[in-house]
């Protein structure tokens, strides 16, 4: 299984357009140790030629160009994509539909949940039907039934309802759903490897503990180091956990919940500009790496 991280960041990107907080200055004047991020998206192969979007972010342009695979070079037009699998309908893990309009229509596999907001509060699939058919809905059950993507045939995939938040524009925001928020469980049917990923993530419950124990590479939320953080920095008054996303210190944290899998690889994704990880030189950075939590950047490459 290959899995590139096309983007690492959080909704906004690093540096963040508008923001003028420590580290969103630092690295822009170049007094900050740390590289600059997209939004985030990961892309799935079995075969390093056919792609799987997991995500598809308003950078996800720049993110082709960055990547040679995704680009194309069989005939005239084309591309290395034949499916997008979304975990959710927010913004920043879906608006990459619009610029790919070009190359409709695409297999888009996500919940009901998920296709009634890209239907109605932000209606890509209407929007995107006038570009050669736009959308094709694959429906993801959430019955943990294993489903495959024809083109990555040697990958076997599994939709995990999550608890996270909804978008500003679903009926459901504030009061979450099933199939709001997924996470995949991802097996290599020839290598035996497996992958939970999971950007957004509020809480961890027995349920997602048990795939987290299954998977051999561990791809999860690292949004925010501590749950107040938005309002520490002076950006914003949101906790983490009103956004949907469990911080990684404190009671509970991401940090504790890792601290039982000594086994598997551990990678930390969809990480917020204010986040101190990342800073390179940060004592958080380093309590990471202690602890073998590795911070995803754009362009890395994992195989499992």
């Amino acid at each position: 299984m290959h899995i590139r991280v096309l983007g690492s960041a959080a909704g906004g990107g690093f540096p963040q357009w508008n923001c003028n907080c420590r580290q969103c200055a630092g690295v822009r004047n170049g007094t900050l140790r740390a590289q600059r991020r997209t939004q985030s998206s990961i892309a799935l192969s079995d075969n390093g030629v056919d792609w799987v979007l997991c995500n598809a972010s308003p950078d996800i342009r720049a993110q082709l160009e960055s990547f040679a695979p995704l680009q194309p070079a069989r005939q005239l037009r084309d591309t290395a994509i034949t499916a997008v699998v979304l975990m959710d309908s927010q913004i920043d893990h879906c608006t990459g539909l619009l610029s790919l309009r070009e190359g409709c229509p695409h297999s888009v596999y996500c919940t009901g949940r998920v296709h009634e907001d890209l239907s109605s509060g932000f209606p890509l699939f209407g929007m995107l039907k006038h570009w050669n058919g736009g959308l094709q809905w694959r429906t993801l059950g959430l019955d943990r039934e294993p489903f495959q993507i024809p083109a990555c045939k040697h990958l076997r995939l599994r939709a995990i309802p999550l608890v996270s938040n909804a978008p500003p524009y679903s009926p459901n925001r504030g009061n979450p759903q099933p199939g709001d928020t997924i996470g995949l469980f991802i097996e290599d049917l020839q290598s035996g490897a497996s992958l939970f990923y999971a950007p957004g993530l509020g809480q961890i419950d027995a349920e997602v503990l048990g795939w987290m124990q299954r998977a051999d590479c561990l791809l999860l939320d690292g949004t925010l180091w501590r749950d107040d953080e938005m309002r520490v920095c002076e950006v914003g008054q949101s906790l983490g956990s009103d956004m949907g996303h469990l911080a990684q210190s404190g009671p509970g944290g991401m940090l504790e919940v890792l601290e039982g899998f000594p086994r598997q690889r551990k990678v930390l994704i969809h990480i917020n500009n204010t986040n101190p990880i990342l800073d390179e030189d940060s004592a958080e950075r380093a309590l990471l790496e202690r602890r073998g939590i590795e911070v995803a950047f754009d362009g890395m490459d994992i195989v499992l």
